[in-house]
């Protein structure tokens, strides 16, 4: 019920938010004015809910499941964007020409008798076209869903969301449609011009698709200041919406029991039999790449180690599980990594490859791609580890960094009780370079999918232009110059493409793909170069700073992804 009510507000508000604005006028002509009761028409009075039910089916579909399925058919992200645009202006033609118009509605009249649908359509192919287009206009709730949909952790909350928040976008929409039939049907002038309001709808569609073309719409956004930018804030800044918004996997009958441990809990607890590893693609450190079975390693204590390679975090935790694996490997402990990516350029084996020698992991490693087994063990976080003992059964469940000392303890606890009377060697001695809650400024994002922390009012997907603010917050980045901005990264378009950011933290570090270079300089030094090439990783371009305020310019040049930055 709370993912009902969240979804629903979070839709609203963006209902009425500026970024809706440009899909007005065509909502008022197509949805609207074209269901006006006049003597010498037989438009469809429902034809305002049709074009909405278009609208809410395209934009739960592609929203839910359309980066998903774009990347298992290796398509560009912005496809489905251009194929709206195409349809949009394929219906504004039919609007101005009838008999294009009944070729198109042709598909749609399944959905009612023919005699309803006779020359105007019900407008549901409108809906879908406009419902594909205006996927990215939203905020917090809809970035929670396209995370969700891109890393294809969908379950029942995730749609139940993005079910409830596609009908929030749609009522302000329906009710401007009613109220412009509405209007049109008071107006005696309108009566008379009805062709004219057939083709005045199909300019405007045109005149919207070519405007979405060139990003006309964004441009237009940022002039226009966000009022609902608080609402969005305040409906999203609670700990229980953020709590409800991390939505986790289906419980299933292997995970059902996993509710069971707390996670992160100082004493080990009893969790139900460790879920089976599904979905892998493949396997590192194995004997000819064989498959690790969980239900062979009974009598062995297990280590499930979640990461991604260039998770920041990951990188902090990552020494610890290899030294537990070196320390204890031989006395019954079986470290097995799952390698669930963060990013798209994490699920080529080759990266993997690259960054697991890099750490120096000669355990074995699944390939989960797809974030099944990341699913089936309803997880969330990275790094994660689920520490499982000889008879199968999880003991306990950690999330995030630190607490290494109480988790190896708890491995040395396991082993003995596994095997007792065994002697085992000293623990081992990693340094914790965990940071202290709230010492760093938080992980930054730069793909509209996952941003946070941006200084400026607008961060529109697509091609843009932006200007340094008078006045940046603390922790926050800004960008000046041209960007394309990406689900995952932004990229420059030109070369005065910057991103000024302030932070606390003594080392600063970028997650960049692609090739080229990378200037830094801090304030009253000279630029530095960073060469970029290769796997996309993680580089440093700060370091020794002694944990407190800086800041930092960072000049891109074009063919460099800039996916993040992390703090430590």
């Amino acid at each position: 019920m709370e993912l009902v009510i969240i979804g629903l507000l979070g839709g609203l508000i963006t209902g009425i938010s500026p970024c809706i604005l440009p899909v007005l006028p065509v909502i008022f002509l197509t949805g609207g004015a074209q269901s006006a009761r006049f003597e010498q028409t037989s438009a469809p009075r429902s034809r305002p809910y049709f074009v909405i039910l278009g609208l809410v089916t395209s934009f739960t579909l592609v929203t839910l499941g359309g980066s998903l399925i774009l990347g298992l058919l290796h398509l560009p992200q912005d496809i489905v964007r251009w194929v709206g645009i195409a349809v949009l202006i394929l219906i504004g033609v039919g609007l101005i020409v009838p008999r294009i118009e009944g070729l198109l509605e042709k598909p749609f009249q399944r959905l009612a008798r023919r005699s309803e649908v006779k020359n105007t359509g019900r407008g549901y192919g409108v809906g879908l076209a406009l419902g594909a287009v205006f996927v990215p206009c939203a905020g917090p709730v809809l970035a929670a869903i396209i995370v969700a949909g891109s890393t294809g952790r969908i379950d029942a909350g995730t749609v139940l969301l993005t079910v409830s928040f596609a009908i929030g976008v749609s009522v302000p929409l329906l009710v401007f449609a009613l109220a412009g039939r509405g209007l049109v049907e008071r107006i005696r002038a309108f009566r008379s011009h009805e062709r004219g309001l057939r083709i005045t709808a199909g300019i405007a569609m045109i005149a919207l698709a070519v405007a979405l073309a060139v990003n006309l719409p964004q441009a237009l956004q940022r002039l226009v200041p966000d009022y609902t930018a608080q609402l969005q804030r305040s409906l999203t800044d609670n700990p229980d919406a953020q709590k409800a918004l991390q939505l986790g996997g289906l419980v299933n009958d292997e995970n059902k029991d996993l509710s069971q441990c707390t996670a992160n809990a100082d004493q080990l607890q009893s969790c139900g039999i460790a879920p089976s590893l599904k979905g892998i693609d493949g396997w590192l450190n194995t004997p000819d790449g064989a498959a690790v079975d969980l239900a062979e390693q009974r009598g062995k204590v297990v280590l499930v180690d979640f990461w991604a390679y260039s998770c920041i975090n990951c990188q902090r935790s990552i020494p610890h599980v290899v030294a537990w694996d070196r320390a204890y490997r031989s006395f019954g402990l079986r470290v097995i990594g799952v390698h669930s990516p963060e990013y798209a350029f994490e699920k080529d084996e080759s990266n993997v490859i690259a960054g697991a020698k890099d750490f120096g992991i000669t355990y074995p490693v699944a390939l989960d791609n797809n974030l099944a087994t990341w699913t089936n063990y309803r997880n969330r976080y990275w790094p994660a580890d689920y520490l499982v003992d000889a008879d199968g059964t999880v003991r306990h469940i950690g999330f995030g960094e630190g607490d290494y000392a109480q988790t190896e303890n708890m491995i040395r606890r396991l082993l003995v009780d596994a095997n007792p009377g065994v002697t085992l060697p000293a623990p081992t001695e990693v340094a914790d370079l965990t940071p202290k809650e709230g010492s760093t400024t938080p992980e930054t994002f730069l793909g509209f999918a996952k941003q946070r922390n941006f200084a400026g009012v607008e961060y529109p997907d697509g091609s843009s232009r932006f200007n340094l603010p008078k006045n940046q917050p603390d922790d926050s980045f800004a960008l000046s110059g041209p960007w394309t901005i990406g689900s995952q990264h932004a990229s420059p378009d030109g070369a005065t493409a910057t991103v000024h950011l302030k932070y606390h933290a003594d080392t600063v570090r970028m997650v960049l793909g692609g090739s080229g270079t990378v200037q830094v300089r801090q304030p009253g030094e000279a630029w530095r170069s960073v060469k970029v090439s290769g796997v996309p990783r993680s580089y440093e371009v700060v370091s020794g700073t002694g944990g407190g305020a800086g800041n930092l310019d960072v000049r891109v040049t074009p063919g460099v992804d800039v996916y993040s930055f992390t703090f430590g």
